[in-house]
């Protein structure tokens, strides 16, 4: 009888530390074994850090991840309502509702918060001409000195390095010049965005003015500081998009490091970046939905990454050796966000 109830002792102790403690192959299981994920991302090179992260985060969770294609905000919110695609970490929200299909949230959703109010846009001046102009507003690109002082190409007209097409601000800025009548007096400059802040910088370094659009996280704001070498400006008045209605309390921002005047009337709404994904894929891979939900960035980190490229170090092994570099840097974090995710899966 003794044996018999040593031995019921010794069970019973080995199945509580089987519940209490989880068997070490616990932080090795890969729900995702055996599902190929299919990636996009956005055109704009300031995402590709977040991108690249997400991809590793289901890799070791078992999935394996297709070549990942870059798309413009329409094609990819069509795709992944058609099922062509699983996901993406660049939605931006609210200003990307306009570019969404109209049966979106019947095959689609957004899951957790890359960055939470992490999407800042706005206008900015190079100070010494704000200062030397008294520019605190896009109307003031209706005075004739001010126009001719941002004219670069002789057109009359100030030129505004503005958002390639496509893009959710593309729409926000035409939106602008015709709300507030500026057509005649400001030409938002269409190509390649990168290019276009690189002239930006040399200009400015060359003693001209400069004048563009930039969102919040982005080294552009690292090379020419708001309040130092820019500032951001107001719009005449907050006068919605359709895809901006409903969200003006969040169009006038307080706080803002650099700007004109406090709050300031940036005109673009503060948005949430998110991951947008296939509602059936979803649903199949429990352990990809609470990556997805869990995985966050501060905005000093992307923004540090964005400058590394920008500096130099944007070919995509540059972008994969940034990654590794930054999950040896939040192995606690990272590794939490795994665990949370098998656990989702069991």
């Amino acid at each position: 009888m003794n044996r018999f109830l040593k031995a019921m002792t010794v069970v019973a102790v080995a199945v509580a530390l089987a519940v209490m403690v989880p068997p070490a192959f616990a932080k090795n299981m890969k729900p995702g074994k055996g599902v190929t994920v299919r990636p996009a991302r956005a055109t704009w090179n300031t995402g590709f850090f977040q991108e690249e992260l997400v991809r590793r985060g289901l890799e070791e969770l078992g999935y394996t991840v297709k070549k990942v294609k870059d798309l413009a905000n329409p094609i990819f919110y069509n795709s992944v309502v058609l099922g062509d695609l699983d996901y993406w970490t660049n939605g931006w929200f609210p200003m990307h509702n306009a570019q969404l299909p109209k049966n979106f949230d019947e095959k689609a959703a957004t899951y957790g918060y890359v960055a939470k109010a992490g999407g800042l846009g706005g206008y900015l001046v190079s100070k010494r001409d704000a200062d030397k102009f008294g520019i605190t507003s896009l109307d003031d690109f209706k005075r004739p000195e001010v126009k001719k002082a941002f004219d670069t190409n002789g057109d009359g007209k100030a030129d505004l390095t503005a958002c390639p097409p496509g893009w959710g601000c593309e729409k926000v800025i035409a939106h602008h010049m015709n709300a507030y009548g500026l057509n005649d007096d400001i030409n938002p400059v269409k190509a390649s965005y990168e290019a276009g802040m690189a002239s930006e910088i040399g200009l400015y370094n060359s003693g001209g003015p400069v004048f563009f659009y930039t969102w919040t996280p982005n080294w552009t704001i690292y090379k020419l500081k708001p309040g130092k070498d820019v500032v951001w400006i107001n719009v005449p008045e907050i006068n919605p998009s359709e895809a901006q209605v409903g969200s003006e309390d969040r169009m006038t921002v307080k706080g803002v490091e650099g700007a004109v005047s406090d709050p300031l009337k940036m005109g673009f709404v503060v948005n949430d970046i998110r991951i947008v994904a296939n509602k059936k894929f979803i649903a199949k891979n429990p352990a990809a939905r609470k990556f997805f939900e869990v995985f966050t960035l501060p905005l000093s980190d992307i923004s540090e990454q964005n400058t590394r490229m920008n500096e130099g170090e944007k070919s995509q092994k540059d972008i994969e050796k940034h990654a590794v570099e930054w999950i040896a840097k939040n192995t606690e974090k990272w590794n939490g966000w795994l665990e949370a995710a098998r656990s989702a899966a069991k």
